[in-house]
């Protein structure tokens, strides 16, 4: 049968009751607001009176009478006094208020949630620092965790930012094998998507585990205070390096740690290959640099890619060409050989005369390829040399002549690189998402930290040498001329660029056409 429905009365009862309970809280809520200072005096009247109340417990029956004699000596005083009473009740309603006071918990260890956590994490490392042998194990299941970690923390989201791990004697953390596996777990148990720093103390058997923060890609392209000869790769972490410049960034001026690249005859890492994945920012560390060796040097400009990255540079004081093409490239890299042998003949002539290198001998000499293996399936197609060839002078004789050669290709492409250029490349730098195999086949050492999937443009890793892998960020290179380009990106690139030669800018920087050849007029050996 048919429910008849409630009488209005009835139906409206309970909505009216929750607009009352919503009233009637909110007029508490507003009266404990109002009423806040005298409550936390109240309660710190009462909680002097409990401190008093148990100092009188604790007092021996032969002191209560002189006490009470001193009290009621001191009470007379006060009560003599111009205006003692007054500050007598100033001095009990202040020492109330601060008494009474809420004072936020001092967190004294992990809670519920940070144990299970740090629990979980201890079991899982149990069948690595455990075996059988061992009398009194330090990782056993069902152990106590907090014989193992020490200094953890918590970010607000209950995972771990840092973390020591302290380690039976007997593993063996002298192994590569041992510790990838062990910094493996720790980084999947700990949460993914951060990176992580591992820092082993071999010699007191402990692993510090820490979250690294992202390093900030806001500093953008700038004059950097360098001397000739040092450029600029970008930016790593505070400690990692001994050495930090000011930076500008917005309207703030701070000292950042650079990664320095030092190139010239006392180098030991003349020249430099950069590898990443597209959008990685290999481009911006190319035009980067160029900008920076703008201003003691001259550069040569091969882009195997002809998109017009690098179309801002062209005829540029400083600039000698910006090619694109297959014929330009060949015909620049030859010049660039023969320029390298003329400096090495003019300056042992100089030496063996007793004078002083000349001059046009001295000037920086950089050479940037972009993509030079699509030039060299070019050349294969058309049954002519890869431009790579031309390459060997330059690499092996260049840092007695002051050229410098930087390379810059993508993963896909890395094995079409000739062993020239991957001999004498020996500052490296990875730029995008990579796995460690990407990172280690390129370095040729594994990270500290462990690399995350999604990377901004310019992050990556740097190593200069036999010296450590270090986290990068270059600066914000962009081609000024791209439409998505922000508009404070664009004046900072505007800014560095040399003017032009006659101080004009040409119709064709504005529009710059990719197919642009440009090659350089030889110069003439001495003799």
């Amino acid at each position: 049968m048919a429910r008849r429905p409630l009488p209005r009365i009835l139906s409206s009862g309970s909505a009216q009751i929750a607009r009352s309970r919503q009233v009637a809280r909110t007029a508490a809520d507003s009266a404990t607001d109002v009423l806040h200072p005298l409550i936390a005096i109240t309660r710190g009247l009462r909680q002097l009176a409990a401190v008093a109340g148990h100092k009188w417990a604790a007092t021996p029956k032969e002191r209560r009478g002189p006490t009470l004699f001193l009290a009621a000596a001191c009470f007379l005083v006060v009560a003599l006094m111009p205006y003692g009473p007054l500050i007598a009740l100033i001095a009990v309603m202040a020492a109330a208020a601060w008494k009474g006071r809420v004072r936020t918990p001092v967190k004294t260890g992990p809670d519920e949630a940070e144990a299970g956590r740090l629990r979980a994490l201890y079991e899982a490392l149990v069948p690595y620092f455990s075996v059988a042998e061992d009398p009194a194990p330090l990782f056993a299941h069902g152990g106590e965790w907090g014989k193992a970690f020490s200094d953890y923390e918590f970010d607000d989201n209950g995972r771990l930012t840092q973390l020591r791990v302290t380690y039976p004697a007997y593993f063996t953390d002298g192994e590569a094998e041992s510790r990838a596996r062990i910094e493996q777990l720790l980084h999947a148990k700990s949460g993914r998507g951060r990176e992580y720093l591992f820092t082993w103390d071999e010699e007191g058997n402990q692993l510090v585990m820490s979250v690294l923060a992202a390093l900030p890609t806001s500093i953008a392209a700038q004059r950097f205070i360098t001397v000739p000869g040092e450029s600029v790769l970008g930016f790593t972490d505070h400690g990692a390096v001994r050495r930090t410049v000011p930076v500008t960034q917005g309207e703030v001026t701070r000292d950042a740690p650079p990664v320095i690249w030092r190139t010239g005859p006392r180098s030991t890492e003349p020249h430099l290959l950069a590898v990443g994945e597209p959008g990685g920012g290999t481009t911006t560390l190319l035009r980067s640099i160029a900008l920076q060796a703008l201003q003691h040097g001259d550069v040569l400009i091969v882009e195997g890619s002809g998109t017009g990255e690098y179309a801002c540079l062209t005829g540029r004081t400083g600039v000698l060409a910006v090619e694109c093409g297959l014929a330009g490239a060949l015909a620049t890299l030859e010049w660039a050989a023969h320029e390298t042998e003329r400096r090495l003949i003019a300056a042992n002539r100089a030496r063996q005369a007793g004078h002083p290198a000349p001059a046009d001998t001295k000037r920086p000499l950089w050479i940037l390829l972009d993509r030079p293996s699509i030039f060299g399936h070019l050349a294969a197609a058309d049954g002519g040399t890869d431009p790579q060839e031309l390459l060997q002078v330059p690499l092996r004789h260049g840092r007695a002549a002051q050229v410098t050669v930087v390379v810059a290709e993508q993963f896909d492409s890395v094995d079409s690189l000739t062993e020239t250029v991957r001999t004498h490349t020996r500052a490296r730098v990875v730029l995008g998402p990579a796995t460690f195999e990407q990172i280690e086949s390129v370095l040729g050492t594994k990270p500290h930290t462990t690399p995350t999937p999604d990377v901004p443009p310019g992050r990556g890793y740097a190593r200069l040498g036999t010296g450590p892998a270090l986290r990068l960020q270059v600066p914000a290179t962009p081609d000024p001329y791209d439409e998505a380009t922000s508009e404070a990106h664009r004046q900072a690139v505007l800014e560095l660029l040399p003017e032009y030669p006659d101080g004009t800018e040409p119709a064709a920087a504005l529009s710059p056409d990719p197919a642009h050849v440009s090659v350089p007029a030889p110069v003439p050996a001495e003799g």
